[in-house]
């Protein structure tokens, strides 16, 4: 019998890091619902220099584009793996947690602008280090009325107490 997703957002807090181990395997925490606007895919591709017309130009996009407007970046919704992960789980006891990089990316949905999305996030695997642990998650970015994902990733992790 299969097991039904949770679908309220919660998250997931662990007094010590080591406490983190035995959920491996388990979903951490499911975001709320965020609005991917125009605005932060402007300040975005402003940021990367990534101006193509795809992400900016409206009146275009409604001619041209078989999404009759414009789409995030990829790498935005990528880079909302952080607000992600720190909006589903919480490790007390830490003194600094850093990206320690990403073992697989895919891209397979766009998010036009004006999508809601959210993130659901798994410990995939765990391991204690000297002073800390390093882990990883699996990271997907849902969008609200579409059944592909904007992104999945297997994000990497590194936290010290």
């Amino acid at each position: 019998m299969a097991t039904q997703k949770i679908q309220e957002s919660y998250r997931s807090i662990f007094k010590n890091i080591s406490d983190m181990q035995g959920s491996v395997g388990k979903e951490l925490g499911l975001t709320p619902w965020t609005k991917m606007d125009q605005e932060r895919i402007n300040t975005f591709a402003k940021a990367t220099e990534d101006e193509q017309w795809i992400h900016l130009d409206a009146e275009r996009c409604a001619k041209e584009s078989p999404y009759q407007k414009p789409i995030a970046h990829g790498f935005l919704m990528l880079s909302m793996c952080s607000k992600i992960m720190y909006d589903a789980y919480e490790i007390g006891h830490v003194s600094m947690a850093i990206n320690y990089g990403l073992d697989k990316v895919r891209f397979p949905n766009a998010t036009p602008t004006g999508t809601n999305f959210r993130g659901r996030v798994i410990l995939a695997d765990f391991e204690m280090i000297p002073k800390g642990a390093k882990y990883k998650l699996n990271v997907t970015i849902e969008l609200e009325g579409h059944e592909k994902p904007a992104c999945v990733a297997e994000f990497l992790a590194l936290a010290y107490t």
